[in-house]
């Protein structure tokens, strides 16, 4: 049975645990200790880290880089990095997007900006306006237009889909905002020269060069074809728009293989090759029986 790991300080097991936690922190100082110092070695551009919602869960932020590939490179590296130093403390890290059935799942938020030709950043207006710019709002509207199609993408296995749940600090809906974190697709405040999107629906299950490329496609999207996105979500999104991105495994994998969109940037061979492989796992996943169906059904229908 998956349990939260033993304090290193008192040795007793977390039941609950604290957004911010600077105590918590404290607790597993040797080991985020370690995880800086060999990131260090392998010359990886960690920044923060700080304690989640769940028992166990930390957050850690990679600096950003003007490099695609190398940032995907370095999402990769770090996990199995962690993955690494956590045998070595006798815990076991994971990337799950939902280890725990009552407790906030695992996300993978993505901060994208984009630079022209000379250097400056495409979503920062010149008079410093928090709004952005005509890009970042076709960007955002690209995004939103193919979120329910890269579901399929964003949420590649069984336990992904048990992440989309209400109440649980994760999207439900094709949804934007500035500086609101109920929505998808968000739009931090702070120095307008680093005005950018960030993207909030994939867990942290998802292949990050797949990430990468289907943010940066539906990006790509919406500034060609100068989409206008629905106004901007205040107050609680949740509140005001019904769910709608699916947390099914097969209608997500079906509206994937329909999008021309993600077809045309991915390649429709890799794209058919992937939806072959999800479906065949899928299907295997309906021949295992859960503990709780036995539960529910096996006396009582």
């Amino acid at each position: 049975m998956i349990q939260p790991p033993l304090s290193p300080i008192n040795g007793e097991r977390a039941t609950q645990s604290q957004l911010y936690s600077i105590n918590e922190l404290d607790e597993y100082a040797d080991f985020l200790e370690e995880i800086h110092s060999a990131a260090a070695t392998q010359e990886l551009p960690l920044d923060t880290a700080l304690k989640e919602c769940a028992p166990g869960q930390f957050e850690i932020n990679l600096i950003h880089s003007d490099d695609a590939l190398a940032a995907c490179d370095s999402a990769v590296l770090l996990k199995r990095l962690i993955k690494g130093v956590a045998l070595q403390h006798d815990f076991e890290a994971t990337f799950m997007a939902k280890l725990y059935g009552d407790e906030a799942g695992n996300g993978t938020h993505v901060h994208i900006s984009l630079l022209d030709k000379a250097g400056r950043n495409v979503f920062a207006a010149e008079d410093g306006d928090p709004l952005g710019t005509p890009e970042l709002q076709r960007a955002v509207a690209g995004l939103l237009e193919t979120m329910p199609a890269s579901m399929g993408l964003l949420a590649p296995n069984l336990n992904s889909f048990k992440r989309f749940q209400p109440g649980l600090y994760v999207p439900m809906a094709p949804t934007w905002g500035y500086d609101n974190r109920s929505v998808a697709v968000r739009i931090p405040s702070g120095d307008n020269r680093a005005r950018r999107i960030e993207h909030r629906v994939a867990g942290a299950d998802v292949n990050p060069y797949l990430l990468m490329a289907t943010l940066l496609a539906a990006i790509d999207h919406g500034l060609h074809r100068h989409l206008t996105p629905p106004p901007a979500i205040t107050g609680n999104a949740y509140d005001q728009v019904a769910p709608s991105l699916t947390n099914s495994w097969r209608q997500a994998l079906d509206l994937l293989e329909r999008d021309e969109i993600l077809a045309e940037a991915l390649g429709p061979d890799f794209l058919r090759v992937f939806v072959a492989n999800r479906r065949v796992e899928r299907d295997q996943t309906m021949q295992s029986i859960s503990k709780l169906e036995y539960d529910w059904y096996l006396r009582h229908v």
